[in-house]
């Protein structure tokens, strides 16, 4: 099986060593993503509109990969602050509610103080 490396353009990718997403067989496996906003490269004040950036940029990146939305099977969402889960739920039921990946909530800091949502999400197309 071939792997191949999908870049995100980050300059963060080769600094620390990830791809913004890995493809290996049947599975694409995309790293955390935050929310930033792609035009303007800053971070949205609302946790919802962070969530719903991240999620475009999963979707933009699982397409290039030759993958849909459909095709998430695991799906991990970190927040900063427990209250945010209740802010983002629009975003992941416009995304997910029809899918409805196995999915974690974690509760933790993030390295940027403006950052208040990642999302990781793992598909599979067998």
């Amino acid at each position: 099986m071939m792997r191949r490396n999908i870049s995100g353009g980050s300059p963060y990718e080769p600094k620390l060593g990830y791809s913004r997403a890995v493809v290996q067989g049947d599975w694409c496996f995309v790293a955390g993503t935050t929310g930033v906003d792609p035009e303007t490269k800053t971070f949205p004040d609302a946790a919802l509109d962070q969530a719903r950036n991240a999620l475009a940029t999963i979707k933009a990146v699982l397409e290039e990969a030759g993958f849909g939305l459909s095709d998430v099977v695991r799906a991990n969402y970190i927040i900063t602050d427990a209250a945010f889960m209740e802010e983002i739920i629009p975003a992941l039921s416009e995304t997910f509610g029809e899918i409805r990946p196995a999915a974690t909530m974690i509760v933790a800091g993030l390295v940027n103080p403006a950052m208040k949502v990642e999302i990781e999400v793992t598909a599979y197309k067998g």
